[in-house]
């Protein structure tokens, strides 16, 4: 593992592949910090200590937290994607200046994409950062097919 690590290429997709994977994982506290701030619980054990009343009270969506969570499920369907078709780019040997500018630009736009939708920013803002996103994995799976199958 050491030795692959020597390599620029992975150490780039590594450094970008854990930024955007702890931006995806801060979701999850910034989820419960809504939730309890808003008071709004999704399971009934999460009020068990409450009484009747005030589980009725409690245990209802919110605005900040389903913005939160929908953020969230989007960063699984578009992180997930780019940390395995990003290692499979990063193995066939691109260029490091190619391989950095599909990593920089897919990092950034996951980040803006997150403020984006938080803050919110008006649209097209939030659908245009996840479209650059989409297409920077799209082309890194390109190039990996395009290596492997000698296209």
């Amino acid at each position: 593992m050491a030795q692959l690590m020597e390599d620029d290429v992975l150490q780039a997709f590594t450094t970008y592949a854990v930024i955007v994977i702890l931006k995806m994982m801060l979701m999850a506290p910034l989820t419960s910090y809504h939730r309890f701030s808003g008071g709004a619980f999704a399971n009934e054990e999460d009020v068990a200590l409450k009484s009747a009343e005030d589980k009725k009270k409690f245990l209802r969506s919110h605005p900040d937290v389903e913005r939160v969570r929908r953020c969230h499920q989007n960063d699984l369907e578009n992180i997930i994607p780019f940390v395995v078709i990003g290692l499979l780019y990063a193995l066939t040997g691109p260029d490091l200046s190619h391989a950095l500018l599909h990593f920089r630009v897919f990092a950034g736009s996951r980040i803006f994409h997150s403020f984006a939708y938080l803050i919110p920013l008006p649209q097209p803002s939030r659908a245009l950062s996840w479209m650059v996103g989409m297409a920077v994995t799209f082309s890194m799976a390109y190039s990996v097919l395009n290596t492997v199958l000698r296209l």
